[in-house]
């Protein structure tokens, strides 16, 4: 894997699954550490430079899911040994990161870490694995030649990546295949037309009318294509990876809307531009303020206008949605927001990340997307945005024995496999 900025996405991806198994960051220290120190990067980061007080970097780094007392310090230390901030008993500076940069120092850093062989295979299976499913017997084979481990030595590590999720699995024993929920991202156009020759002909009418109208309006609620394509066989097409799930919530209750593995990314590289999800959560925020703000509390009128005001690094407002709606991107330092000095429950906000905003843009308005979903939410504030990962995972460990069984097909048909 010679793309420095790829191998960064599949370590934060690692990163991510290591962070939900008990002993997985003992196990991969190298790819835990380089995963954790650029995504702090990440959320320190913002265009141009700027001074942070400590006070903020512990509570980033808790909203990070890092421990402030028994990580923070070290991972500040190998940032600043990296030139990549420089810190004060009370502030620290960061010299201004972009995503991108981000992804590249989290290939230097896992490499500078000395990553032990079950870590440098764990990349090469999530490309291998990404490309297409994979039987377990092969991509066996795949990894012991090029990483020189033993028979004994690959079946503990794929054993491993599959409990840790590193890799999704369906099947058993070497037939088993092997996949990831960035399968759908790459070459989707072929590898969907191979899912509809696998369907009947009413499931494959259904799935292309579905398919036509998200390329039209960018988006649907899961209703919609729940009751288009039934629940059984939305289901085992989310858990393969077809679709993306976006699930936003209020006071309310939650609405989940689908869109395309590459409707997003039609515009940027799909294992890097977005890989935490941040333009992704932009827009949501941006949308629910165009379909389910009132005009009194905020309501975005001219989106092109607004978001090239934030990308441009003025500020605006004040309004009572900036304060409401705009909470997880404050966490995870998208956008800075203020109290206005004097009115009550009225805010202001600037954009932090610029190629973040950029990309929402380009979405918002060249690919007519995210354009449609948030109306059933009423005008209550958003306060929870979750991405499509996390969706795709929670299905598959839902699903029924026989769902998987359905799911194993479209995953057979993709590869071109017999089923």
């Amino acid at each position: 894997m010679n793309n420095k900025e790829t191998k960064g996405a599949w370590i934060i991806h690692h990163g991510r699954k290591l962070v939900l198994d008990a002993n997985g960051s003992a196990e991969f220290p190298a790819l835990d550490e380089a995963a954790k120190a650029a995504t702090l990067l990440t959320k320190l980061g913002q265009t141009g430079e700027d001074c942070i007080t400590k006070t903020e970097v512990r509570a980033i780094a808790v909203a990070s899911g890092l421990n402030p007392r028994l990580e923070l310090t070290g991972l500040l230390q190998l940032l600043e040994k990296r030139r990549l901030i420089s810190q004060s008993e009370n502030e620290v500076a960061i010299l201004g990161v972009t995503t991108r940069a981000a992804l590249s120092q989290a290939s230097d850093i896992f490499q500078d870490a000395e990553p032990n062989d079950y870590e440098q295979a764990s990349l090469t299976l999530a490309e291998l694995a990404s490309a297409e499913p994979v039987r377990r017997k092969s991509v066996a084979e795949e990894i012991g030649d090029e990483h020189l481990l033993s028979s004994s030595q690959v079946d503990d590590f794929l054993n491993r990546a599959e409990e840790i999720g590193f890799i999704d699995r369906e099947g058993e024993g070497d037939d088993k295949l092997l996949f990831n929920g960035n399968l759908f991202r790459r070459d989707s156009i072929s590898k969907t037309q191979k899912v509809l020759s696998s369907l009947g002909e009413t499931e494959r009418r259904l799935l292309q009318e579905v398919n036509e109208e998200l390329a039209r309006v960018g988006c649907l609620s899961h209703q919609i294509i729940e009751h288009k394509l039934s629940i059984p066989v939305f289901e085992k097409l989310i858990a393969a990876g077809m679709f993306d799930l976006n699930h936003v919530t209020n006071e309310q209750g939650g609405h989940i809307y689908v869109t395309s593995p590459s409707a997003f990314h039609k515009f940027v590289d799909p294992m890097i531009d977005d890989c935490f999800d941040m333009a992704k959560s932009l827009v949501a925020a941006l949308s629910y303020g165009m379909t389910a703000r009132s005009s009194g509390s905020g309501r975005i009128d001219q989106l092109p206008a607004l978001l090239s005001k934030l990308i441009s690094g003025a500020e605006i407002g004040p309004a009572t949605a900036i304060g409401e709606d705009y909470r997880v991107l404050e966490i995870n330092r998208v956008v800075k927001i203020r109290a206005h000095p004097t009115l009550t429950k009225r805010f202001f906000m600037r954009l932090l990340k610029k190629e973040v905003g950029e990309l929402a843009l380009q979405v918002l308005t060249k690919g007519n997307a995210y354009s449609q979903p948030f109306t059933v939410l009423g005008s209550r504030p958003m306060s929870g945005y979750l991405g499509p990962e996390a969706k795709r995972i929670s299905t598959r460990k839902n699903q029924s024995a026989m769902s998987k069984r359905t799911t194993r097909d479209i995953l057979e048909a993709v590869r071109g496999g017999n089923f």
